[in-house]
């Protein structure tokens, strides 16, 4: 392969010369020079320096069956062999297509018997914008556009996906939100309601939704979005009380419930999807990055029959599509990647077995001197770093001391994610307890390491 015939250095400099990383700063980048990853197996990621890591983010939150399944290179080749690409448009599908999206019927909530594909989460965010106001509109209620999200939430980088989110820093650049898309806060009980009832902080947060439906209008209000779990926002747990309220008021209030899985689909919780854990029923669903385990980039939207009954029955033509939604290749490598979450257990396993382990050696971190709340849910799970672990109160440069941890634990040979001060995991579902425990031990290593660097 061609990572042979160059050296990191050389690697890093055509790197600079060329590729535009997403999310990055590029002056830091360019200072530092990129870690080059050449190759994975299982749950393991190796440079070119040969410094092997477990990868504790499954990539970025989707390798969910881990690296270097041949099944799916076969399935792929196969494929690519038979039908490399065509399109759905014209009046066309092929099996691929077809058969995955009866496959996802199937194990999707409720009845979300339908799917929109895509290239991305991202892309899918869009589709939700468009279906949800073309919905309204043609059921003669044009002025309900307006869709409400969360601040800090994470629904992609894409114009509506990026209005959809809730990050300021992202809005700062282009403008953003795009009409018409508002938020409320978010459940998240350490930063904004430790001095709360977690049950009482639930239903005050949830409230909120109804108070901007007052505020706006029922007339004007089309959808509410929110992740089961925020994940890119610092994996934040609602608490109990949080959905079902949610639940009940876009119910008696005619506002369609969008559930992002992007994140937490496919087993992540240790249910297939986030919605399953906590018993909601979507009127649409945007997937991706688990559907295809990050092998090829696939994601698309579950719309539920009642929202698809109006769009085929009262609409013509309906004015949206991707050149690749619906990808032949795609469809064929995520169709054979449920297949082994399903032939292997792997998604009762994690639910069974795997996540309660995780979940238990995970909070044990908790009793570290830089950390407030371990948390966690499933294959998720977060530390909050803090500067006083009596009042959980946070450092004067916020982001600096997560930035210091993620940077020791790839030293010890572990990937974990910095929000902030927030350090998150999401790793592959198929780790098993003593690879759990090894990434528990270089966590608590990297702690330690944080907390002596920056004594």
């Amino acid at each position: 392969m061609a990572t042979a015939n160059r050296s990191t250095r050389q690697w890093q400099s055509l790197d600079r010369d060329h590729f535009l990383h997403p999310f990055t700063n590029f002056s830091e980048l360019n200072a530092k020079g990129s870690r080059i990853i050449t190759s994975a197996h299982g749950a393991y990621i190796e440079d070119t320096d040969g410094n092997r890591y477990l990868d504790g983010m499954s990539g970025l939150w989707c390798v969910n069956i881990g690296y270097g399944r041949e099944e799916l290179a076969e399935v792929a080749n196969a494929q690519m062999r038979e039908l490399p690409f065509y399109n759905a448009f014209f009046q066309t599908a092929h099996p691929p297509a077809i058969e995955l999206a009866r496959r996802l019927a199937q194990i999707a909530p409720g009845d979300l018997n339908h799917v929109f594909f895509t290239g991305s989460g991202s892309e899918a965010n869009d589709t939700v914008v468009r279906t949800v106001r073309l919905y309204w509109s043609l059921l003669g209620q044009a002025d309900k556009r307006v869709i409400i999200s969360r601040t800090n939430a994470y629904h992609g980088s894409t114009m509506a996906g990026a209005s959809l989110g809730g990050m300021q820093f992202m809005h700062a650049q282009g403008g953003l939100p795009i009409p018409d898309i508002v938020h409320i806060g978010q459940p998240h009980w350490f930063k904004d309601g430790r001095d709360e009832d977690p049950g009482e902080f639930g239903l005050r947060m949830a409230r909120e939704l109804e108070k901007k439906i007052d505020e706006l209008g029922e007339h004007r209000v089309a959808a509410f979005i929110a992740e089961p779990i925020q994940g890119a926002g610092g994996v934040v747990i609602p608490p109990d009380t949080y959905w079902p309220e949610i639940r009940r008021i876009c119910r008696e209030r005619q506002i369609l419930l969008v559930v992002d899985e992007v994140i937490c689909g496919f087993g992540r919780t240790g249910h297939w999807f986030g919605s399953d854990y906590y018993e909601l029923e979507p009127d649409l669903m945007p997937i991706a990055k688990g559907l295809s385990s990050g092998y090829l980039p696939i994601g698309g939207v579950m719309v539920s029959d009642r929202v698809s009954r109006v769009l085929t029955e009262e609409g013509g033509e309906y004015a949206h599509g991707f050149t690749y939604s619906g990808h032949p290749v795609c469809c064929a490598v995520a169709n054979a990647n449920i297949g082994i979450l399903e032939r292997e257990g792997i998604i009762d396993n994690v639910r069974e077995r795997t996540a309660p382990y995780l979940q238990k050696r995970w909070r044990e971190l908790a009793d570290h001197p830089l950390v407030g709340e371990a948390r966690g849910l499933g294959f998720l799970g977060a530390l909050e770093l803090v500067a006083d672990k009596a009042t959980g109160a946070p450092f004067d440069k916020p982001g600096k001391t997560g930035l210091a941890c993620r940077e020791h634990a790839f030293d010890n040979g572990l990937v974990m994610r910095a929000v902030g001060d927030t350090m998150i995991i999401a790793p592959p579902l198929i780790l098993d307890e003593s690879q759990i425990d090894e990434l528990v031990g270089k966590a608590r290593k990297s702690l330690d390491d944080t907390m002596a660097s920056t004594a």
